[in-house]
């Protein structure tokens, strides 16, 4: 996981510079960055079930070299429309990796060791992805990261393939003689699988069990801070590169400084700061920092007040995904692996559709020059303040429901 954020920060710099001197408006780039979403949402549950009926390391084996490959290509692209089949690519493949590994580390630790297990698979996701941006910024032509990062997938591939063992023995796995057909599996076996199971389908999305859920409020605040957050990510580089002609070395210190302060707040204040005041004050006090943050970006005057401004709102949507993380799973009702599912599912709909409305109103076409750079960003600090105002009394029932 550590190789696997780490090639995922050095494009970080890039993707969107890369896309732009292709010809892609905001919109597009935006675009861009939904499909890569879209699908691992859509492909998601397909890896899942491989791996449940296959084993973990062939889904991961198939996931990493075939990332390297979608990478390569989008380095190699010409045109704006391999781009868009390269990024889709890319997002298919990725979307057996990360789940899997997942699905791995509960395969290889007890209950007792899970949540060691977990950390330290999200310390090593963490540093690579502080480090990432920082590499990938000193990398002079935008589609050079491209071809390292997919370099960086093979080499990841390759210590998978010789060193690491599968974590499912034969008899815990889903078999089925037609390959995608019913499971054959002995009943003593089954209900055990079943627990394990954790893959959600897209179409969740649409269930009105799944909105009628107690918890449908955090899943909202999950895809509002993601919806938020990643349109950020989308139009950051183009605003930078428009008002100040910054590009993406300073774009990648920039994510370095925010990954870090973030990952420290994460391994070692956050865990305190859930025991001493709760989920629920800690998600509203998330909000309104990301809302701060997102406000104060149009009134930069440089590097530092941008670092500034982009680690605040950085740190209010880092506070709210492992806070929800926490609340869900001790309030759930109906497992934590099948609510944390549907929560990936609202994470994975805000990158998808957060991207090309942020492009949207990032175009210039919409606005006169003297409100271009303002309201992209005070209108996605209003979206924020409003959903807290609606949700407060939601989740404030949910605090007060204790079991």
């Amino acid at each position: 996981m550590f190789f696997i954020m780490l090639g995922f920060g050095i494009i970080i710099p890039h993707l969107a510079y890369y896309a732009d001197d292709l010809g892609a408006s905001p919109t597009q780039i935006g675009g861009l960055m939904a499909i890569y979403s879209a699908m691992q949402l859509i492909f998601s549950p397909m890896w899942g079930r491989m791996s449940d009926w296959r084993g973990r390391k062939p889904a991961i084996l198939i996931g990493l070299i075939g990332n390297a490959g979608a990478l390569a290509l989008f380095g190699a692209a010409t045109t704006l429309n391999l781009l868009f089949i390269a990024r889709g690519l890319s997002g298919v493949l990725s979307a057996a990796v990360l789940p899997t590994v997942m699905a791995y580390v509960a395969d290889v630790t007890t209950e007792e060791e899970r949540g060691k297990g977990m950390g330290l698979m999200g310390a090593a996701m963490g540093l690579g992805f502080v480090l990432g941006p920082g590499i990938g910024g000193i990398m002079g032509d935008h589609n050079t990261p491209f071809f390292v990062a997919g370099g960086l997938s093979i080499f990841t591939f390759l210590l998978a393939l010789i060193f690491l063992p599968e974590s499912l023995k034969p008899a815990e796995r889903y078999e089925s003689s037609a390959g995608w057909g019913e499971a054959k599996i002995p009943h003593e076996q089954k209900a055990l699988l079943d627990k394990r199971k954790q893959w959600i389908s897209p179409w969740v999305l649409t269930n009105w069990k799944t909105l009628n859920n107690p918890l449908t409020p955090l899943f909202l605040v999950a895809f509002f801070s993601t919806f938020i957050f990643s349109g950020l990510e989308t139009t950051f580089p183009l605003f930078i590169e428009d008002q100040w002609k910054y590009g993406a070395k300073e774009l990648g210190w920039m994510f370095m400084i925010m990954g870090g302060l973030v990952a420290l707040l994460q391994g070692g204040i956050l865990g305190k700061l859930i025991n001493r005041f709760g989920e629920f004050q800690l998600i509203m006090w998330g909000l309104f920092i990301n809302a701060f943050g997102m406000a104060l970006l149009p009134w930069s005057g440089g590097f530092a007040t941008l670092t500034i401004y982009l680690t605040i709102a950085g740190i209010g949507n880092q506070i709210i995904r492992p806070t929800n993380f926490s609340w869900i799973s001790k309030r759930t009702q109906i497992g934590q692996g099948t609510a944390i599912g549907i929560m990936d599912a609202f994470l994975s709909l805000g990158r998808v559709l957060g991207p090309p409305v942020a492009g949207k109103l990032f175009d210039g076409k919409l606005y006169t020059p003297e409100t271009f750079f303002k309201l992209p960003y005070s209108i996605a600090a209003g979206i924020l303040i409003v959903v807290s105002i609606f949700l407060f009394f939601p989740l404030r029932r949910i605090e007060n429901s204790r079991d």
